[in-house]
């Protein structure tokens, strides 16, 4: 098993179709990046605390390639728009991977080398070493699974699902 602390914009993105990915063990929503011990989930909104709004998402590289988890991250969401995903404005939306180990990090600085053909702006994921990570409040966790019907998940959320599965079917649960 392995583990990537990825930050796209809202957790709950990341966490709906990461949830639906084969291979995917756990998906834990979190906190990084910053410089407040245990923030909650208000403070990290407030953009004072310097966190990220990450996922840690927990595969079988056995099942799914490491390659398959990065380049999905970077179809969805938009790495190119520093500190902002959509609607949502702030340095906890901000595009990051934070990495264990020097592989790690070369490993994500590839992903992003590769993966800069699909966008005509520069991307502008930060990667930096993983530092203290705090799991976000249970409502945060499988957001999408508890709360389909919600609008956010109506009108943010779906559409990242669809473009997922144009893009990768074969490696989605039904």
């Amino acid at each position: 098993m392995r583990t990537f602390v990825l930050g796209g914009g809202c957790f709950w993105c990341l966490d709906a179709v990461y949830q639906k990915t084969k291979g995917v063990h756990s998906v834990v929503s979190g906190y990084t990046g910053g410089h407040v011990r245990n923030p909650d989930y208000y403070e990290v909104c407030s953009g004072v605390t310097g966190h990220a709004e990450v996922v840690a998402v927990t595969f079988d590289e056995a099942v799914i390639p490491e390659d398959v988890i990065l380049d999905m991250f970077f179809v969805l969401h938009d790495p190119t728009t520093l500190n902002r995903q959509g609607y949502d404005v702030g340095t906890q939306y901000r595009s990051s991977m934070f990495y264990t180990t020097t592989e790690e990090k070369i490993l994500f600085e590839d992903a992003i080398n590769r993966n800069q053909q699909l966008w005509a702006r520069p991307i502008v994921t930060e990667v930096v070493r993983l530092g203290d990570f705090y799991e976000a409040e249970e409502i945060h966790q499988n957001f999408y699974a508890k709360y389909p019907e919600q609008g956010y998940c109506q009108v943010i959320i779906n559409p990242k699902l669809a473009k997922a599965r144009k893009y990768y079917s074969a490696w989605l649960n039904a």
